[in-house]
Parts: structure tokens; C-alpha cells; sequence
């Protein structure tokens, strides 16, 4: 183990990067004011302009829709189907912002998609302020700021900020209460945990994990459990869970959620547990759900993609992690690490976004390995950096193509940022161990910064052809009435529902055709498969209608081109 860079003199731009990191650790206002911006600058493209994106973040935008409709905030489901697989909690977090901004006077809010994002951009933004603080009770100020910096510019992180769903709040609250507890296990080290401990820590730890579960049921409650028992085997004592002063915080936690779990018991019995855990989680465990199944190894291998570009050092920094393995600050994170880890390895149902509620441990660690200098210099190791620069390349090169071959257009605004992007990966992988791991990380980021901008702001947004339901919402909308309904057969996405309404049909090419007979502004989505079955039950009950336009489009939950003919009744007005 060396030091990188010790005895070299950094260039001129590496010591304008290090004021950069002297002025974030100067005093904690500064550390959180530069975090907000580079948080917002990573999370806020394309947080607007993108689409809804099937299928998960239609559907629970969708069921919160259907609550304001309703009026039913107790109850979940998506159209007629009920929804039972997570509990209440983000449908709440959605539902206050959207009906805060109807109340605002804000146009068409019910469909607005952005609105029903802002919890995810707020868990986004909270994870990355609280690693900051959790860090702060295991490493320095300066460590705690790189630590957060690569939560802020991390891939699976900045992909989630723009989905409305559960896992950008859910790995606030699981930060949180790991901080909380970081400070009850450190309480034998006060030079390291100051005055945060006490009733503050406690009523962090109480209510993140009661917020957890509201919003992801056990999950908080794993990677806190096993974290805690993982350290009770390997100290032989759990007395510093006293701390955590255990029964007016449990009395707390249930007090926070029992009342919708009794609410919930109570209008439906035993069916939501028995989906939730029962068809949901349980069976995640011994089955792969959805088509979602991989053999152990997954999470590693998609590690150097989803947390990129802090992925990087962390082959570097493993051997001095591992030789401070008994030091208390890395036991802790290791504990929050490793069981969980093996455990979601076992799974057999995996997506990539299980594991993020263990990544600030990863970056802490990390960052800790940066600030003492005590990272590997063995090639095969370093040779890693090169990503920094291969990333944004790819990445840019990939966007540049599907905008001139799908999108039809050149994409110029997106150019300059992937060049800027690139040439910032170079410097960093080129320059490492000239101006040592901190600047080549924080050149890194800055990279990782400019490519979310070029593909979420410039890229994706330009890509009408993967959002096809917009495109027919706007057609429906185009048809010259005012509440216009639709029946779809054979694309049967939940962000056609969100858009066109509640009302829409998803159904086969026969129900298509008696839904046309029903007349008034009336429309049939028919994908081209089902056309010939459509038109041959049109004409044997008599239906009229009229053809429209053909939508050529792509099917990004089932990957596979699609064509959709729009028909419209001819009794419309």
C-alpha cells in the first residue's frame, strides 16, 4: 500500500479542484451548499422533460392518481386491480405534492408525471445530504463530502431520482437510520460522534425505520437488522443498541405505523399480507418474478456500471479496507455492507436497484481510503480509472447514434457536453496518479455530471419513438373533444392509462370493437397483430369507424418494435 501521487506536485487544475474540497470542508454549511448544487445539476435533467416510463413508475403514479379520484387514501390499486405489493407510503408523498399543486392553480397536475417525481428528487437529494452527515460520525468532514459526491454523481442513483417510486425515499430513510445508529455504536468514541447522540439519534432512528417500512414494508428493516446483528457476533455484545433507548422508540415506530396497517387489515383482511409477503416477497426469495431472475454474482458485476464513477476506486481502496478491517468506523460499514449484500445475492428475483440502500457504506469506505492516501498502486488495479474516460464516451457516442438513427435529428446541443464529458473522464484517468485520487475522482464526477446532462436533458427526451403513449394521448387529445376515451388491445401500458385517464380499456381486439360500438368521441388502439381480428369483429357487429394515423414506436418494457393503428368511432361528433 503507497500513497498516490505523495510526492508529486499536482497540476495547476488539480489544486484549483483541491480549493474546491478545502472550501466544502471549511464549515458544514458550505459541505451542504455544495452538495445541493451538485446534487441538483446531477438529478434535474430530463426530471421535466422526460415521459412517463413504464412500468413501475406508471403504475404507482397511476394508483396515487386513482386515489385523489377517488378520494380513498387508505386503499390501493390500478384501475380495478388491486395494489398490494408495497405499502401506503409513497402514494402519500405523491398525492400531497400533485393535490398541493392543484391547489396552487396549477393546469392539468393529475397528469403531470414531474409532480408525482418530486419525493424521488427529494430522496435523492436527502440520501446524498445524509451520507454526508452519516459519514461525519465515522470519518472526517473532508472524507464525508467525497463519500457524498459519489452518491451524488452515482448511475443507479441518478436513474432513480427520475422514477416515482419507492427507492430514492427508501434509501433516505435507510441512510438516516444508519446514521443514527453509527452514533449509538460509536458512543465509546467522542471525539468522533461529538454531541450527536442522545434523544436526536433516537428519534432519527425511530422514525426513519418507521418511514421505511411505510414506504418498502421489511426492507429498512434487513439492512438495519442484519447490521445490527452482524455487529453483536463480531463485538459478543449488543448493549450499545441501548442507546437507541429501544422502548419509547418502538412505541414511536408503531405508533407511526400501525394505524395504516390496521386501516388496510380492516377493508381487506388478509389479502394485502398475503400478497405483499406472501406473492411478493416471499416469493422473490425462492423464485425469479417477472423474468427478473439471476444467479449470485449479479449485484457485483452491475456494480461497476450502477455506481460508476465512484465504482472505480473501489478495487483500489478494497486492501485498505481491509487492513483497517477492526477498526471500528470500517466494522461498521462492513456490517452494513456485507450481510446484506450475500443476503440479496441469494435472491433469486434481483433488479439492480435492491442493492442501493448499501451503497453510501461503499462510499464511505472509499472515501476514506482517498483522504488517508492509502489506495492500491497495483496496475491491474488502477487500470480501472480508464472507465473514467471509456464511460462518457460510450455513453455519448450510444446517445449521438439513437438520436441520428431512431430520432432523426443531429443532436447538437448534446455534442459539446459529451466532449466536455469525455475530455474530463481523460484527464481524470490520465492524470490519477499525477494528481492523486481525489482529483482524479472529483474530475471524474464532473464528467459523470455532464453525460446525465447530455443523455436525461438533450438525448432522451428527443426519442418519441420509446414513448408511444404520449404520442397517442396527444393524437386523442387532437380529435376535436373534450373528454375523449380509448380502448387499447395489445399494448397494454400502465402510462396510456396515466395520460389518457382512468377510463381507459385495456383489453383484447374483440373488446376493442364493442368499446367503438358504444359511439360518441371514442377510440381503438389496435397494435398491428391484433388489426385483422379487430376489423373482423368490427364488421360482424356492425361497428363504423375511421381509420386514423399509424404509430411506429418501441415497447421499452417488452424491448420489441411496435406499430399501433388508431381508430375512431364514427358516431363521434
Amino acid at each position: 500500500m503507497v500513497t498516490v501521487g505523495q510526492q508529486r506536485q499536482p497540476a495547476t487544475f488539480g489544486l484549483s479542484l483541491e480549493r474546491v474540497v478545502d472550501f466544502a470542508s471549511a464549515s458544514h454549511a458550505r459541505a451542504v451548499a455544495l452538495l445541493l448544487v451538485v446534487s441538483l445539476v446531477g438529478f434535474l435533467p430530463g426530471f421535466f422533460s422526460i415521459p412517463p416510463i413504464d412500468r413501475d413508475e406508471a403504475r404507482f403514479a397511476q394508483a396515487t392518481k386513482q386515489m385523489m379520484e377517488s378520494g380513498d387514501y387508505i386503499d390501493i390499486r390500478f384501475q380495478d386491480e388491486v395494489r398490494y405489493k408495497k405499502p401506503v407510503g409513497i402514494y402519500w408523498l405523491q398525492a400531497a405534492v400533485v393535490k398541493s399543486a392543484n391547489a396552487l392553480g396549477f393546469r392539468n397536475a393529475l397528469t403531470t408525471i414531474w409532480l408525482y417525481r418530486i419525493p424521488s428528487l427529494i430522496g435523492a437529494v436527502g440520501a446524498v445530504l445524509l451520507t454526508y452527515w452519516t459519514a461525519l460520525a465515522l470519518v472526517s468532514r473532508r472524507a464525508a463530502f467525497l463519500a457524498a459526491v459519489m452518491m451524488a454523481s452515482c448511475v443507479l442513483l441518478g436513474i432513480e431520482r427520475l422514477m416515482a417510486k419507492t427507492d430514492a425515499m427508501l434509501l433516505m430513510t435507510v441512510v438516516a437510520a444508519m446514521g443514527a445508529m453509527a452514533r449509538a455504536y460509536l458512543w465509546r468514541e467522542p471525539k468522533q460522534i461529538g454531541a450527536h447522540e442522545g434523544w436526536l439519534s433516537t428519534s432519527v432512528f425511530w422514525t426513519a425505520l418507521a418511514a421505511g417500512v411505510l414506504l418498502k414494508g421489511p426492507v429498512i428493516l434487513m439492512v438495519v437488522g442484519l447490521a445490527a446483528l452482524a455487529l453483536g457476533i463480531v463485538d459478543r455484545s449488543c448493549r450499545w443498541l441501548l442507546q437507541l433507548k429501544p422502548v419509547p422508540g418502538f412505541i414511536w415506530f408503531a405508533l407511526l405505523v400501525l394505524p395504516w396497517f390496521v386501516a388496510i387489515m380492516g377493508r381487506t383482511g388478509g389479502e394485502f399480507l398475503a400478497e405483499s409477503v406472501g406473492q411478493d416477497l416471499i416469493a422473490k426469495v425462492f423464485t425469479a418474478q417477472e423474468g427478473h431472475g439471476a444467479p449470485p454474482g449479479y449485484y457485483l458485476v452491475l456494480f461497476w456500471l450502477t455506481f460508476w464513477p465512484g465504482a472505480m476506486l473501489a478495487g483500489i481502496a478494497a486492501p485498505s479496507v481491509w487492513a483497517d478491517r477492526y477498526e471500528p468506523s470500517t466494522r461498521y460499514l462492513l456490517a452494513w455492507l456485507v450481510p446484506s449484500w450475500l443476503l440479496l445475492e441469494l435472491v433469486v428475483t434481483k433488479l439492480p436497484h435492491y442493492v442501493l440502500p448499501l451503497y453510501p457504506a461503499i462510499a464511505i469506505l472509499i472515501a476514506r481510503a482517498v483522504e488517508q492516501r492509502s489506495l492500491s498502486r497495483k496496475p491491474w488495479l488502477v487500470l480501472g480509472t480508464f472507465w473514467w474516460f471509456a464511460g462518457p464516451l460510450l455513453a455519448g457516442i450510444t446517445g449521438i447514434i439513437a438520436l441520428a438513427v431512431i430520432g432523426r435529428q443531429f443532436g447538437l446541443l448534446a455534442w459539446p457536453l459529451i466532449g466536455a464529458a469525455a475530455v474530463m473522464g481523460l484527464l481524470a484517468w490520465r492524470l490519477y496518479e499525477v494528481d492523486g485520487a481525489e482529483h482524479a475522482l472529483l474530475r471524474a464526477t464532473t464528467a459523470a455530471l455532464l453525460t446525465a446532462i447530455a443523455i436525461f436533458s438533450v438525448v432522451l427526451p428527443s426519442l418519441s419513438y420509446f414513448f408511444p403513449s404520449l404520442t397517442l394521448v396527444r393524437f386523442l387529445r387532437a380529435g376535436g373533444c373534450a373528454n375523449p376515451v380509448a380502448a387499447a388491445a395489445g399494448y397494454q401500458e400502465p402510462s396510456l392509462v396515466f395520460l389518457a385517464g382512468t377510463d381507459t380499456r385495456l383489453t383484447d381486439s374483440f373488446g376493442a370493437a364493442e368499446f367503438l360500438r358504444g359511439g360518441g368521441c371514442r377510440f381503438a388502439l389496435i397494435e398491428s397483430r391484433q388489426e385483422k381480428s379487430f376489423a373482423q369483429r368490427a364488421e360482424a357487429i356492425g361497428v363504423r369507424y375511421i381509420a386514423g394515423p399509424r404509430i411506429e414506436a418501441m415497447n421499452i418494457s417488452t424491448g420489441q418494435p411496435i406499430t399501433i393503428a388508431i381508430y375512431r368511432s364514427q358516431d363521434g361528433p
